[in-house]
Order: structure tokens, then C-alpha cells, then sequence
């Protein structure tokens, strides 16, 4: 990659929350973003609209990230639209939330899906088709260390985010590419809040030595770092949590 080439990134689950915010932040550093979104259009397209108005260049595109013929339809529309791809951040995921003793099944099947074989398949694009240079960056979470009840499941399929972001990272050995994991902790998107008394809330928000939940905007500047300036941090999970553990 030459220096004067622009930089693509693709983001997944850019349609609203963490993601959107992550797409927004790349656009403003510089770099032409692909959209990812998995069923909100509108959502998505909202994304684009952000970017392209503060003056950045984006599309969207839509994709079942557990779905590797949907996933390299998407690396090749990156490809096709802005030249190649340097960055991806893999942010789509879901969460189920329940005790162990009294969780569905099927739960736990739909988190495993998306969560485990989607970072896989996303992960298996970005490791074939990211140039010299580039970064991969995984979602985790700060619950597998914070051991929060209800959240068992959930957390196991991101501690299996965990395991293939530090192999994959010696796996990519001699291509100058990194890999690492962004884990946040409680943060304010309408995801985390939705449902939770204001009590709750108030309890989370009070773990942090920083006395507040986390924004979008804490994350993605993990993310930015990763994406851009950081080549010497690879092969990590990086706990983007206030200091919450």
C-alpha cells in the first residue's frame, strides 16, 4: 500500500449503535467505509448519509455474517467500489441474556452462530483479502472477565472471539497485518439500555473509577487506534471499559 493510497474499511453491523459510530469515526480519519448491515436499511443507509455529509465517502451493504457466500459477496463489493480493503472491524453480534439453568437452547444456537461462525467467517475474508498494512479488529466483551450472571452464554461465544483473535494474529505471521479484540464494558447504546431500570443503570455506571458508562465514542476511538497508528499492539483483547476490571 502506498502512502498516498486511501484507506477501506469494512464495518460490520454499522447500522446503528457501536458500529455506526465506529463507521463514522473511520470515515472522519481518512478512510472510505463500507456499511455493513444485516436487515435495517433505512438504519444503514442513515450511516451512509452521516458519512458522506461530513464530507467522507461510504455505501452500504447487506450480508449474513454467518453466511460465507453473503461475506465474500461483500469483501468483493468493497473491492469492486474502493480498490481493496485495509481494515475490518467486526462489530455484529448479538446478546441473549439468561441464567445457565433456564436458558433456550436455541438461544444459545442463534449466539453461536452469529457471534462464533460469523467472527470465523468474517475473520477468514479479512486473513485472505486485507493488504499489507491493514488490521483486523474483533468485538469481545468485558464480561468474560467481569462475570456478570445472566450473561453465560453470551460471554462464552465472545471468549471464543478471544481464542480466534490471538491465533489468528501468529497465524498471519510475515503479512504485516494485525489482529486484536476491542472488549467494552457497560456502554450507552439503546441495546445495553433497553429494558434496564434506571437503577441498574446507575449500578453499572458506578463500577468505573470513571463513574459514568461508556460511550459509542470511547469505543471507536479504541477502534481508530487500532485501525491507524497502533502497529505495534497485535494479538491482544483490548478492555475499552473505564477501568471497570
Amino acid at each position: 500500500m502506498t502512502s498516498t493510497q486511501t484507506r477501506v474499511a469494512i464495518v460490520t453491523g454499522a447500522s446503528g449503535g457501536i458500529g455506526r459510530v465506529v463507521a463514522e469515526r473511520l470515515a472522519a480519519d481518512g478512510m472510505s467505509v463500507l456499511v455493513h448491515y444485516s436487515g435495517n436499511q433505512a438504519r444503514a443507509d442513515e450511516t451512509v448519509a452521516a458519512i458522506t455529509e461530513a464530507g467522507g465517502i461510504a455505501s452500504a451493504f447487506r450480508a449474513d455474517v454467518a453466511d460465507e457466500t453473503a461475506v465474500a459477496a461483500m469483501f468483493d463489493a468493497a473491492e469492486q467500489r474502493y480498490g481493496g480493503i485495509d481494515v475490518v472491524v467486526h462489530t455484529a453480534g448479538i446478546m441473549l441474556l439468561s441464567p445457565l439453568a433456564e436458558l433456550n437452547l436455541d438461544d444459545l444456537d442463534r449466539m453461536h452462530r452469529t457471534n462464533i461462525r460469523g467472527t470465523f467467517v468474517v475473520d477468514q475474508q479479512a486473513a485472505r483479502r486485507v493488504r499489507t498494512g491493514g488490521a483486523i479488529i474483533n468485538f469481545s466483551t468485558s464480561v468474560t472477565k467481569i462475570a456478570l450472571p445472566t450473561y453465560t452464554a453470551y460471554a462464552a461465544t465472545k471468549g471464543a472471539v478471544d481464542a480466534i483473535t490471538l491465533i489468528l494474529a501468529r497465524e498471519l505471521r510475515g503479512r504485516d497485518i494485525t489482529v486484536n479484540a476491542v472488549a467494552p464494558g457497560p456502554t450507552a447504546t439503546p441495546l445495553y439500555l433497553d429494558g434496564k431500570e434506571q437503577s441498574v443503570i446507575d449500578r453499572m455506571a458506578a463500577m468505573s473509577p470513571l463513574e459514568r458508562l461508556g460511550e459509542p465514542k470511547d469505543i471507536a476511538e479504541a477502534v481508530a487506534f487500532l485501525a491507524g497508528p497502533a502497529r505495534w499492539i497485535n494479538g491482544q483483547v483490548i478492555y475499552a471499559n473505564g477501568g471497570v476490571i
